[in-house]
């Protein structure tokens, strides 16, 4: 059978390198898996599957420097982990099975006990007891955090079939941001992280685990794996399978590009997500260190697993090359450039280096290319598909008072004293900025006083995120910034303490608003919210750093950010704390919850860039805008980004349909929700749909957009402007540009894009 697509050029910036205990590793698997189960008379393997699949030289590629206890044992974990996927396939996902499925993964957590002496079933097949042999074997090397940590990611790891079980019946291909979530949690990068751990020996400090840049570092980790898998089994997956949750066929899809496109698009994440995972490591960890006063112990466990994870970034692509499970002939991939003077053959990738490709050079350069306050001109808006109404509250013309009299007593509207450009607002810039329509739109059903709070609530909000880049941003002061946002966090005090004396709007503000909405809050909820502000806050110190390294950001990292940058979560706290303790917290955990509320947040945070891309490309030097970020991603112009960004609106929109129509019926049965719960959550529905269609009304009405209210204020400059770095020569590799003449798409400088004709629509 031919070959879909020839594979792309990887980026591998790390020779892989093989364990020496790789032998002893396949000896001990085998007799594992037959003692399991697994084998003859399994109905899913016999010994010639194993043999063929070879998991014992995954994992010897993979943790190159394990003992051979610990790479025996990891071993036997990934050969669980591929049985239970293929054991899934056979009994569900090709049965169509979604009830018997759910029941036989609803045991599995029964298999993983927090506290490692308790009792477990007996097990009933092999998935069972593999798990209960494995978790008993692993308990005694790892901490009590480590064990909650890793139970969760394998959790996830199994319950997320559901949802690719649950496509199949839909005939549903997920679009790009609901597929990358979704691939970390089913696809099972975090869970291998986890074992990255174990292997190395060196446990990430609990003080640092949940901290941003970890997490950067596992979910990079996490999209380069996925990703390079779905390259090398989209044949298998997709001609053999029926699978819909490939990357390479949901860029396909989206794009409406051939396979081959697709297949190189896939790789150019692949590698932007690998440079994310470089940039993390070298500006991101030291100053957690610092910040977290990590002892050199702790910071070299930290850094060994950093190394696990390259190793098993460089080790799996070593494997993906041998292994007969996945595509792996034709391509420049695999025909590696090797040096004539090095040996070749197993065990000798070592001594090769790493492969750094012309594209992932050009596409890093271009990342820092872009020059600020450059002509754009008037922003260009697409047909939006909003298929909610906006109602607004009858109450808006008295909000709209309030809030002008409410930001004059903040002192929102004079300079800052002592604080160089911080007069950023004046009365006619706030009262044209109109934030109570936003207000009005988002709870139409308000009472006045609280129409009033949740403006005041929007005008802080907005007020600080212009403050931070004027009077941060520009002179570079990230020292400055970071200090702002932790002494931000004592005017929020959880025992409803007195604050600190403000000494700037910023602070005064939200102290007055802390005081309004946190009283009628359980602790619970004051923490949640509490949490939501400085999220917001922190994650405005990530776009200073960005912009001090005039840096467009990574497409993935982008969004995930842009719903935190632009305060999603803290205006849809504020629906939920309403809701009170009628709704389990688990609910709002869980996966249609969760892929409801970022499906709302992306079309809103999008949005956004659209109508403010002029605003903040020519007129404040911004990087942070989602047509720029495709843009550099895809080497297009604007006309073609925006229209990527439309259908990635209109797709998180449908996605958010979807999960009202589809999954979250699923959710209420599954946990048997009683009949007030579910009239609660069909509330927030609701309340999500005026969310979104205020947010929309308010940027079609508000004067903070269009040229003309622009033109009003005068164009800011930077202190020090960024040296632009001539731009490189766009590498030639094989495949010719294909213009698109309905958007207006030159052929030069596409080469990247190459998209076909039907984009056009």
């Amino acid at each position: 059978m031919a070959q879909p697509f020839e594979l792309p050029d990887f980026y591998v910036p790390h020779p892989a390198r093989l364990n020496p205990h790789l032998e002893q590793a396949r000896e001990h698997s085998t007799a594992w898996a037959r003692q399991m189960g697994m084998l003859e008379g399994s109905g899913v393997w016999d010994q010639r599957d194993l043999d063929s699949h070879d998991y014992a030289l995954l994992c010897a590629y993979t943790h190159p420097d394990a003992s051979a206890e610990r790479l025996s044992l990891v071993t036997d974990w990934y050969v669980w982990v591929f049985f239970f996927d293929d054991h899934f396939l056979e009994k569900f996902k090709k049965t169509q099975d979604r009830a018997g499925g759910k029941e036989h993964l609803d045991r599995l957590p029964q298999f993983m006990p927090a506290d490692p002496a308790a009792a477990m079933p007996e097990p009933a097949n092999p998935v069972e007891a593999g798990l209960a042999d494995l978790w008993r074997r692993t308990t005694p090397h790892m901490s009590r955090d480590w064990l909650t940590r890793f139970a969760e990611s394998t959790e996830n790891l199994l319950n997320e079939s559901l949802w690719e079980l649950s496509n199949i019946n839909a005939h549903r291909v997920p679009n790009p941001v609901e597929y990358i979530e979704m691939r970390r949690k089913v696809g099972g990068a975090p869970w291998s992280a986890g074992l990255v751990e174990f292997a190395v020996g060196a446990e990430v400090p609990a003080a640092v685990a949940g901290s941003r840049p970890l997490r950067v570092l596992r979910d990079a980790f996490s999209d380069g794996v996925h990703l390079r898998n779905d390259l090398f089994s989209y044949q298998r997956e997709i001609e053999e399978e029926g699978e819909l949750s490939n990357g390479v066929l949901v860029l396909e899809t989206f794009l409406k590009c051939t396979t081959q496109q697709a297949a190189d698009a896939v790789n150019d994440l692949l590698t932007s997500r690998l440079r994310q995972f470089e940039d993390t490591v070298a500006t991101e960890l030291p100053p957690l260190f610092l910040e977290h006063r990590l002892d050199p112990a702790a910071v070299a466990d930290v850094m060994a697993y950093v190394g696990g994870l390259q190793d098993w970034q460089s080790g799996g692509h070593e494997w993906h090359m041998r292994s007969s499970r996945y595509m792996n002939g034709g391509g420049t991939a695999a025909t590696p450039r090797a040096l004539p003077f090095l040996p070749e053959g197993i065990g000798t990738s070592a001594l090769r280096p790493g492969r750094v490709t012309p594209r992932a050079v050009a596409a890093r350069v271009r990342s820092h290319l872009h020059t600020p306050y450059r002509r754009v001109g008037p922003s260009q808006l697409p047909d939006f598909y909003m298929p909610f109404r906006t109602t607004l509250s009858p109450h808006l013309d008295a909000a709209r008072r309030h809030v002008v009299e409410w930001g004059a007593a903040m002192g929102m509207l004079e300079p800052q004293p002592g604080v160089a450009g911080s007069h950023i607002w004046d009365e006619d810039m706030l009262a044209g900025y109109d934030l109570p329509l936003c207000a009005a739109g988002i709870h139409p059903d308000a009472s006045p006083e609280q129409l009033n709070l949740t403006s005041d609530w929007l005008t802080w909000g907005t007020y600080a995120d212009d403050y931070f880049p004027v009077v941060f941003g520009r002179p570079r002061d990230l020292v400055g910034a970071r200090a702002s946002h932790e002494r931000l966090a004592a005017f929020m005090p959880l025992d409803l303490g007195t604050p600190p004396t403000p000494t700037n709007a910023l602070e005064r503000g939200l102290a007055d608003l802390w005081s309004r909405t946190a009283g009628p809050m359980g602790d619970d909820a004051r923490r949640e919210f509490r949490r939501a502000v400085r999220d917001m806050t922190a994650s405005w110190l990530w776009e200073l750093a960005n912009q001090a390294a005039n840096r467009i950001p990574d497409p993935v990292d982008y969004v995930e950010m842009r719903r935190l940058t632009f305060g999603s979560d803290l205006t849809m706290s504020l629906s939920r704390l309403a809701h009170g303790r009628r709704v389990p917290p688990e609910v709002y955990r869980s996966g249609p919850i969760r892929s409801l509320e970022n499906a709302a947040a992306d079309y809103a945070c999008l949005m956004n860039d659209v109508f403010s891309y002029q605003k903040e490309i020519e007129y404040e030097g911004e990087l942070h805008n989602g047509i720029l970020v495709v843009q550099n991603f895809f080497d297009c112009d604007q006309a073609t980004a925006l229209h990527i960004v439309n259908d990635l609106m209109t797709s998180r929109m449908r996605q958010f349909e979807h999960v009202v129509a589809h999954e979250l019926p699923v959710l209420y049965d599954d946990l048997g929700l009683d009949a007030a719960t579910r009239r609660v959550l069909d509330g927030y529905v609701q309340e999500l749909r005026n969310w979104l269609a205020g947010i929309l009304g308010w940027h079609r009405g508000c004067r903070r957009y269009r040229e003309a209210d622009l033109g009003r204020h005068p164009r800011p400059t930077l202190t020090t402007p960024p040296t632009p770095i001539p731009r490189p020569a766009a590498p030639t590799l094989g495949v010719p540009a294909l213009s698109v003449p309905a958007l207006g798409v030159p052929a030069l400088g596409t080469s990247a894009l190459r998209l076909p004709t039907p984009l056009a629509r």
